[in-house]
């Protein structure tokens, strides 16, 4: 047992936790956090968390309650709960389950305690959705207002266990392939399975919508594919970008039943409508002007579609929310690898599509084997001479933008490169000036997203059979690029402190590796600036989920590019 004054955590009453990773039960109380709070800052061994009521619903979700929650606090907590705080972790998870939806001979009705109701009542935002009181502890909603119901009562503190069932949509007769009887099908990996389940909740109210978080690698495909398969029905694959559409559609034609006449690819130049229709978030969302229709948006209604699967939901834009708030009689699986949002939408994603189902540790996932092993580490370099009038003169957001374009980056990527000589590389960035200069002076190819479809598509070959052995890229790589031999990738800029793009970067050198499974990753920043805050930022994510970063400051280094063009007599000086 350790000594209180030894322990962990410390809660302070508006749920801000810190934790001490240097205590003896850090790693049990990390493990707790995980479970139950998100990740807000570091500073040094010592960790920042905040629980919320997304973050404890979500735990309650999978089978947690208060007293679990408050107990766990207790025994990794270095003084005693602030009483606020334990009070507020009892008011929201008492909340939980108060409410449910059901459906009665055709009709939506929401039952709960009376006293729930009665507060529920003067909140005139919900008066819209009701349609008629039946009874003091039940009300009868119009049911094209179940989402926007539902979407509210989170926002009010409220969860709603929606137990109104869904429609089963035109039937699909379709099965995995997992024996072809020639030694070529594959199995669902037991967690894939679990998570399956999670969801379908062997085909009862309670399942039928919710979110499945696994890491970058480990087939979230494959989850969404053997729940299609399972439901048999038709289904609407939303995505994000053309390169993912087309990853699904290969994926259905190799591990099920599903010819190329039944997928239909609703992105780029192809508008296919079919029993699985694969489509992307850009597609859906674009309009001709701010003010105008979302000419896409008709895909929701086109079929009548029994499942709809969210892949990379944490990234999914306003409209479609919108949308979704309108498809709660429709199946809704959520695929992703982080629940981290930037835009504190984090409400929308449990109310609309439902609450986190499955969640499986990326450590969890590396010591199974199923992910590299990655090597995470911060490079600080000062700032390039060249570029210090401009950054002391320049605003924010000029200062940032300098930063990260620092010319001092150059020499450390050589670097970089020259210790891991031979190992597939992808150098990221997010700005294309600073990239394009970076691809001629390692003779690079480039990847942006000016690049068409049908070239990358021959860059990532190339990439994956070993003729490219270092690809420089854009964002366009964050997500959903499957580049399963990437050994190395070191992060040049990025936007800001995003989380969820450090997570995705990240994520291309998950796949397992053949011959050695391990694989490094660098982010360089500059030293002295705004760029190493963010920087911090980003790699909150990566730390709530036990990766260390280690910390190196490389001497900057001649530039090698001009010293080459003053050999060659090509310096203009």
């Amino acid at each position: 047992m350790v000594e209180a004054k030894d322990r962990a955590l410390i809660v302070q009453s508006d749920l801000t936790v810190l934790l001490d990773e240097r205590a003896a039960d850090g790693q049990a109380a990390r493990e707790l956090l995980q479970r139950v709070a998100e990740m807000t800052k570091r500073t040094g061994d010592v960790h920042t968390y905040r629980i919320t009521p997304v973050t404890l619903w979500n735990a309650l979700s999978a089978g947690g309650d208060a007293a679990s929650v408050l107990e766990g606090l207790k025994r990794h907590s270095r003084y005693d709960l602030p009483l606020q705080a334990s009070a507020s972790i009892r008011l929201w998870a008492g909340r939980y389950g108060k409410l449910q939806l059901s459906e009665d001979a055709g009709r939506l009705l929401v039952t709960g305690d009376e006293a729930v109701m009665e507060q529920l009542a003067l909140h005139s935002s919900l008066s819209a959705c009701r349609k008629e009181k039946l009874h003091g502890t039940i009300w009868e909603l119009y049911p094209e207002n179940r989402g926007e119901f539902k979407q509210e009562l989170a926002r009010l503190g409220y969860p709603v266990l929606d137990h109104a069932g869904y429609r089963s949509g035109e039937s699909l007769p379709v099965r995995l392939l997992t024996d072809r009887g020639n030694g070529a099908g594959f199995a669902l990996r037991d967690y894939q399975q679990e998570a399956v389940d999670r969801f379908l909740q062997n085909g009862s109210v309670q399942g039928g919508s919710g979110v499945v978080v696994l890491p970058c690698g480990t087939g979230k495909t494959v989850v969404g594919i053997a729940s299609l398969t399972q439901l048999g029905t038709e289904t609407l694959v939303l995505t994000s970008s053309v390169t993912s559409a087309q990853q699904w559609k290969n994926e259905l034609l190799d591990k099920t039943t599903l010819t190329a006449e039944q997928i239909g690819l609703y992105c780029g130049a192809y508008k296919q409508v079919r029993p699985v229709t694969i489509s992307t978030y850009t597609l859906l969302t674009h309009r001709s002007s701010k003010s105008g229709d979302f000419a896409h948006m008709k895909l929701f209604s086109e079929r009548d579609w029994g499942l709809i699967v969210y892949d990379e939901v944490h990234l999914l834009p306003a409209p479609v929310f919108r949308m979704t708030a309108k498809l709660q009689a429709t199946r809704r699986l959520g695929l992703t690898a982080t629940l981290v949002r930037e835009d504190g939408c984090a409400e929308d994603v449990y109310s609309l599509i439902g609450p986190k189902l499955y969640d499986m540790e990326w450590k969890k996932a590396e010591a199974g084997a199923y992910i590299s092993i990655v090597n995470c580490t911060e490079i600080r370099v000062g700032l390039h001479d060249s570029h210090r009038s401009e950054y002391a003169n320049s605003g924010a957001r000029g200062k940032l933008r300098i930063a990260a374009e620092n010319k001092n980056k150059l020499p450390v990527v050589r670097k970089l490169l020259g210790r891991h000589d031979g190992k597939p590389t992808l150098i990221i960035g997010q700005y294309l000036e600073q990239l394009y200069a970076i691809a001629k002076e390692l003779d690079a190819p480039l990847l942006t997203g000016e690049v068409p479809q049908e070239e990358r598509a021959i860059l990532y070959d190339s990439f994956r059979n070993g003729e490219i052995g270092v690809l420089v890229v854009s964002k366009v790589a964050n997500l959903a690029v499957d580049l399963p031999d990437a050994a190395v990738a070191i992060q040049v800029s990025g936007s800001f402190g995003s989380r969820q793009e450090e997570a995705q970067r990240i994520g291309r050198l998950l796949r397992p590796k053949r011959g050695g499974n391990e694989a490094w990753f660098y982010t360089v920043v500059t030293e002295g600036t705004k760029e190493t805050e963010f920087a911090w930022k980003r790699q909150l994510f990566m730390m709530e989920q036990g990766y260390m970063y280690e910390q190196d400051t490389m001497k900057a280094l001649p530039d090698e590019s001009e010293n080459m063009r003053r050999e060659r007599g090509e310096c203009s000086c």
